[in-house]
């Protein structure tokens, strides 16, 4: 098994791999367009991504790519339609970079009210300006909203509230109100009225067809005057164009760390409009780029590949079906024999009745084995009757899908 990992990863990350596959290819230089001709050449079984955009040409590169790992939590940058249509798991790291984040947002909240940029650059250029830069409002006291509450959230709002910040929450399928308690966070029924009610409004949604240009003129028209926006999620959640305009308006500051059009590559030359304005503060994308972060999300990396390769499962998998119908699950204990499971499976198919999960256990000594198939539709009894009296099976066992033993 080749695994090619197509950006930047730590070298002891690099050596766990290697302790896990028969070869481990890095090149972190790799560019979206020449991915699909790096999976073909080298025959790549596990792709590990970071940025990297795997796209529907690279998926479909070679036969034995079967796992892709993005290194973070977004999978914004691959094709997931096209991975399932191929059979191919796409897995993420969640919340091994939220403290990170977390840190960052709360960064660009004090730089913006206390104007740290503005300050420190006029100082490098020979100018002590106390007048100007001594009149911040301070943010004690100032209502925080998070839109989104994911582990990211979290932890900016245990920060937040550190220093005396009011939080509150609203999430796009709701949000749970016992949850926000034990954090500290009020609830909020729906997005409009976090931002009529906010000093500060904090992003925290993955970038998707839903969350496309979420903060969009309306929504930036709700907002308070004077109000920050913090976007450290994804370019696309906000609209670029109608920030610009807000801000060039002086009704709201911002503090980006993402763009709708950012470069993909790590230095590339850059010039975004919004950064014309002095009430906009930003940062190139670094929001999960510490080394605390870049270490935790290498160990699950290294998890998610060991579990693939000694186990066959695929931990924090996003493209697997979750919410199908299981209505009944039928256990078999019978005799580790080559062939037991290829009946039962052949009987099932007699009643056109389709597997949606199974897995099988081996007991001690490997004599005997537990088979537990998951199914939409309820097999009749002739059917098992017929599994009952095989040589092989030891019992039968259908029971609805949530009962208990």
């Amino acid at each position: 098994m080749l695994v090619l990992v197509a950006d930047k990863f730590s070298s002891s990350g690099l050596e766990a791999l290697k302790a896990l596959a028969s070869e481990v290819l890095y090149r972190p230089d790799l560019t979206a367009e020449a991915l699909p001709a790096a999976l073909a050449e080298h025959q790549v079984s596990v792709l590990v991504v970071r940025s990297t955009v795997v796209d529907a040409e690279a998926l479909a590169a070679t036969d034995r790519l079967s796992l892709v790992v993005r290194a973070g939590a977004g999978v914004n940058t691959i094709d997931l339609a096209a991975a399932s249509r191929r059979g191919i798991f796409v897995a993420n790291c969640p919340g091994k970079n939220a403290i990170a984040v977390a840190e960052l947002a709360m960064g660009l909240i004090l730089a913006l009210d206390r104007q740290i940029v503005d300050a420190t650059a006029d100082l490098r250029a020979g100018a002590w300006n106390k007048g100007k830069y001594g009149k911040a409002r301070g943010i004690k006291g100032q209502t925080l909203g998070l839109v989104g509450f994911g582990m990211i959230a979290r932890e900016l709002a245990g920060r937040a509230r550190a220093f005396g910040m009011r939080v509150q929450a609203t999430a796009q399928r709701g949000i749970d109100p016992d949850l926000c308690e034990r954090h500290g966070v009020a609830a909020v029924a729906g997005l409009p009225d976090l931002l009529r009610s906010s000093d500060v409004v904090s992003l925290h949604v993955p970038y998707n067809a839903s969350t496309h240009h979420l903060i969009s003129d309306e929504a930036l028209a709700l907002m308070r005057p004077g109000a920050c926006l913090i976007n450290t999620s994804r370019g696309g959640v906000v609209n670029d164009r109608a920030l610009l305009e807000a801000v060039a308006s002086g009704r709201i500051r911002a503090g980006l760390d993402v763009f709708e059009d950012e470069p993909a590559e790590s230095k590339a030359a850059y010039r975004p409009a919004l950064l014309a304005h002095p009430g906009v503060y930003a940062t190139p994308h670094i929001g999960a780029s510490t080394e605390q972060a870049e270490a935790a999300i290498s160990d699950e990396v290294i998890r998610i590949v060991r579990d693939y390769v000694v186990r066959g499962v695929v931990p924090n998998t996003v493209n697997v079906v979750t919410d199908r119908v299981a209505r009944y699950n039928l256990i078999i204990r019978h005799i580790d024999r080559v062939g037991v499971l290829a009946g039962i499976l052949s009987a099932l198919r007699s009643e056109q009745l389709n597997v949606q999960e199974m897995h099988n256990i081996i007991f001690a000594r490997g004599e005997a084995a537990c088979a537990t198939i998951t199914l939409e539709h309820r097999p009749s009894e002739d059917l098992v009757g017929r599994l009952r009296g095989q040589e092989t099976i030891l019992a039968v066992d259908l029971r609805a899908a949530n009962a208990s033993a």
